[in-house]
């Protein structure tokens, strides 16, 4: 079976954070790939800032250089709220030699019992947590736990610091900082 790691999210917009999660879980899981799930909308958050097209297309921009990841649009091409329990049984049928882990942010892990269906979607996926600065470890539910570098980068912190016309360079992949520049993203017209 091939091992596939899913980074869900909004990517409003990606950054380096995301690439870092997302490699050093590859490794430490021993993952093949990488599929990072851009959401349509959320369960557990407002709309997003930017329409989905260009979301999506941030990300396809971000991964380019890593033949190891890959955008998966399952969602986006869904609509409506993005519950992972049925973007996984929708990856589960189309992808039936896949073994699918979940990637989620050691902020997220204390919320996992309240996840929409979590029995169900616990049967269908491992789930992964990264560790991320200031949340304390004691998930409820089993958890692989994998460790990275402390990388302190938020796609909200990148959007306030555009909005000021402060710089967001390197905070993000070099394509995604030259998409928001040229199409001024984020509401700095600079």
């Amino acid at each position: 079976m091939k091992r596939v790691g899913i980074l869900g999210g909004t990517f409003d917009p990606p950054h380096q954070g995301h690439m870092i999660m997302a490699e050093f879980t590859r490794q430490a899981m021993d993952l093949e790939e990488i599929w990072f799930l851009p959401s349509y909308i959320p369960p557990h958050k407002k709309e997003a800032a930017l329409p989905s097209k260009d979301r999506l297309e941030m990300v396809e921009r971000a991964v380019a250089s890593n033949l190891n990841f890959t955008v998966c649009d399952i969602e986006l091409k869904r609509k409506g709220k993005s519950y992972t329990v049925d973007t996984i049984q929708a990856l589960k049928r189309a992808y039936p030699d896949h073994e699918f882990f979940f990637i989620i942010g050691g902020d997220m892990v204390e919320h996992l019992p309240k996840w929409h269906r979590i029995d169900e979607l616990a049967t269908l996926v491992e789930f992964i947590g990264v560790h991320r600065p200031g949340f304390e470890w004691r998930p409820d539910l089993p958890v692989h736990f994998v460790e990275i570098p402390k990388v302190d980068i938020s796609s909200t912190v990148i959007r306030k610091r555009r909005s000021r016309g402060e710089t967001i360079r390197y905070l993000v992949p070099e394509p995604v900082y030259h998409y928001i520049k040229e199409r001024q993203l984020y509401g700095n017209k600079s």
